[in-house]
């Protein structure tokens, strides 16, 4: 029993898993290639499309007849032709059904097959119906003339065409997209005169360039009338290439004051851009639009509302705004990528795609001619044979009578073919009638006029090529149209600054010692005097515009900088920066900086270094922020100052025990970052014990006093008084008098007027 059980794995063929992995998947890959993401460049169909078509010809769905359920063509194209799941089948039954996603749609729907606002938005297929279009009739009219080649469908029950015998280059007129593995194809859609005066130019021209053919194809025709705006150049070069993009941008017109946009670039969707410039108004970035309407109908599909706060606002900046930040503005890859003749895929130019697609239209022209030709001597051949039976008929009928074999006898009486014979013999006795012959003589005439025809014109390339010319004007002039997306010239579009977009309004900013900012309009606050939580207190503020970038310094020397009129208002407490910025762990905030970009602001540490620097320097958009400022160790980061003279003011730093130096701000440098220099001399072994460090620090103007706070009491020096304490960058200064030594770095050095 044993010995029955014994696998013989001598006799199995043994290959290592990586080969057969290897193989398994290229296989896969070359099957989603070729048979169902890119398209083939003879009939511009992928193979689910060209099964989709055919299979509602089989079901007689012409233009001509009703309509049918499409839950019943999408059960014969999955049962007889393609083994795939239905949604994915009557999806794209779909899309060759939307006047807005193809140029020339190929099915004639009736029921819900979706809008531009929601292409996903069709019914099921069990209620809605259709038919072919008229268009279609392009890619099958010459199926049943000999003209393509024919594979077993997937059960080998069924016969389904290769491809279909297309009689306009269906790949450019309508595109396709798809995405394979290692591949992607993009074709846009084109307009069928421009393409078809283009076939016609490279088959008068072979030798043509694409810059040529460029003169016919302007650029891709979309089905959208929004406008194509990308340079001549770079379209040129897109087909010159085979890669590219195509930029589109929404059409719109001046009503009442208002704009009014009426076309939207293709796949764009009026709602979602509507909901795009909704939310940019929630976040207050467009303060000149005070309202928006959807008044699209069955009349007019795309009706885009806008309306302005005044007629002071400049429209043209505006759409421009909108152009950079919403859908109203796109752009689409172009990668020529399709299966050639040859049954490869491949990145093709123009011309290449041209060229061998009317290498393929010449082959199937001159495959139906030769099929036709077939018939017409394969039936002027029984037509001879008939001929000879009605001038002999009496001998005819005498053989049929008396022979025991009359089908043998007439091939040898009257050297007749099988065929011819069969029909003799096939003939009814009222076709016997004298008016039959005439009528088969006459009938044999039309027949050589119309083989000498069809075999001239196999012969002669310039016949083939006169015909497939006249074949194409005609077609074109049957189904082609006007150009719907217009090539225009258009600057690039903006989008407006937001600080552009804030009123410039006087604002306070305000900092608390424990990290929590506002913003007060105007400059009369007093900033001490305001509300604070319980265990906080004011540390700085500063005043600038609220179109402005408030900066904040951490104890790290990180800058971090946040838009003045987003900041919360000072009617309330504030809210922590840290709701809005990232700084590191245990980071707390030194202080607040406002201006202009080109303000001046003293950066420093209190071991007694630091800097200029301009404002924009310290700008950051990221919330974890920049370094700004190198800090010593076991240092601290002073509170910044502006410098409103960087040529006439002095710098004033005082120590924490007591001792003041002023000196020139230019004897400082300008940097975007650093450690700066050294302002006041402080012994290394008293800073390092924090014995003694920089307490405060301030700007004074020529004219200016200073007054310092020391607990409860304060001293005011003037301009004559602070002569004593000037001196050169860097030096140890002079002491205070005293009981006004031990200046708090809370509350010292407060710049005011004598």
């Amino acid at each position: 029993m044993s010995e029955n059980l014994t696998l013989d794995f001598e006799q199995n063929e043994q290959r290592p898993l990586h080969e057969f992995a290897e193989k398994a998947y290229l296989d896969y890959s070359m099957y989603v290639i070729l048979d169902r993401a890119l398209p083939h460049i003879g009939d511009g169909l992928k193979p689910v499309q060209r099964r989709i078509v055919y299979a509602m010809s089989e079901l007689g769905l012409k233009a001509t007849a009703k309509y049918k359920k499409s839950a019943r063509t999408v059960g014969d194209v999955i049962g007889k032709f393609h083994p795939h799941g239905d949604s994915a089948c009557y999806e794209s039954m779909v899309l060759m059904a939307q006047d807005f996603s193809y140029r020339y749609p190929l099915i004639d729907g009736q029921g819900n097959w979706g809008s531009m606002d929601d292409p996903k938005s069709f019914a099921a297929m069990r209620y809605t119906e259709s038919k072919l279009t008229p268009y279609a009739d392009l890619l099958l009219s010459e199926v049943d003339h000999g003209t393509v080649d024919w594979n077993p469908n997937f059960d080998g029950t069924l016969q389904e065409p290769r491809l279909l015998p297309a009689r306009l280059p269906n790949l450019l007129l309508n595109g396709t997209t798809g995405i394979a593995v290692g591949m992607a194809t993009d074709v846009p859609p084109h307009n069928l005169r421009e393409v078809a005066s283009a076939c016609i130019r490279l088959l008068e021209s072979p030798s043509c360039s694409v810059r040529d053919l460029c003169e016919h194809v302007k650029a891709p025709d979309f089905p959208t009338r929004a406008e194509i705006i990308s340079p001549r150049d770079a379209i040129l070069e897109m087909y010159e290439t085979g890669n590219g993009s195509i930029r589109m941008r929404a059409t719109w017109e001046r009503e009442d004051g208002n704009i009014v946009i009426t076309a939207l670039p293709f796949q764009s969707s009026g709602s979602k851009v509507l909901e795009q410039i909704a939310m940019q108004m929630q976040a207050k970035k467009l303060p000149m639009l005070e309202d928006l309407r959807d008044e699209s109908d069955h009349e007019t599909p795309t009706r885009l509302v806008l309306i302005p706060r005044s007629n002071r606002v400049n429209l043209d900046d505006l759409m421009s705004h909108l152009f950079a930040t919403t859908d109203l503005e796109r752009s689409y890859r172009v990668n020529l990528n399709v299966i050639g003749i040859n049954g490869r895929p491949q990145v093709k130019n123009l011309k290449t795609i041209l060229q061998e697609w009317l290498h393929y239209r010449t082959e199937t022209v001159r495959r139906r001619l030769q099929h036709r030709l077939d018939k017409v001597l394969a039936q002027a051949h029984l037509l001879e044979g008939l001929l000879i039976a009605y001038l002999n008929i009496d001998e005819v009928i005498a053989i049929i009578r008396e022979q025991e074999t009359p089908k043998l006898v007439l091939m040898k009486r009257f050297k007749l073919s099988d065929e011819q014979t069969e029909a003799i013999l096939e003939l009814r006795l009222r076709k016997l009638a004298k008016l039959e012959e005439m009528k088969i003589q006459g009938e044999l005439k039309e027949l050589e006029a119309e083989r000498l025809t069809l075999q001239q014109t196999l012969s002669s390339k310039q016949r083939l090529k006169t015909l497939i010319r006249n074949e194409i004007q005609a077609d074109a002039e049957a189904f082609g149209d006007e150009r719907r997306s217009p090539l225009v010239v258009r600057e690039e579009a903006k989008a407006i600054d937001e600080t552009e977009l804030v009123p410039t309004e006087p604002v306070t900013v305000i900092l608390s010692v424990k990290g929590w900012v506002r913003s007060a309009k105007g400059h009369e606050i007093d900033p001490e005097s305001v509300n604070y939580r319980t265990g906080d207190a004011f540390k700085q503020s500063c005043s600038g515009r609220s179109n402005q970038q408030a900066v904040f310094i951490d104890s790290t020397g990180r800058c971090y900088s946040l838009p003045a009129h987003t900041l919360p208002s000072a009617r309330g407490l504030g809210e922590p920066i840290s709701a809005s910025i990232t700084p590191p762990d245990g980071a707390t905030f030194a202080g607040v900086m406002l201006g202009t970009p080109d303000s001046l602001y003293l950066i420093a540490s209190d071991a007694g270094y630091g800097f200029m620097a301009k404002l924009e320097d310290l700008y950051v958009k990221n919330q974890y922020g920049k370094a700004v400022l190198n800090v010593p160790d076991g240092s601290g980061v002073l509170m910044p100052v502006c410098v409103s003279d960087p040529e006439g003011d002095r710098v004033a730093a005082v120590s924490s025990i007591g001792r003041l130096l002023l000196f020139p701000v230019n004897e400082l440098p300008l940097l975007a970052k650093g450690k700066g220099l050294k302002m006041i001399q402080i012994p290394p072994a008293r800073l390092k014990t924090r014995e003694e460090y920089v307490a405060a620090l301030t700007c004074l103007g020529g004219e200016d006093a200073l007054v310092l706070t020391s607990g409860q009491r304060t001293l005011t020096l003037k301009a004559g008084d602070l002569e004593n304490y000037m001196g050169e960058r860097g030096r140890r200064g002079n002491l205070l008098p005293r009981g006004y030594r031990s200046v708090s770095a809370m509350q010292a050095l407060k710049k005011a007027n004598p």
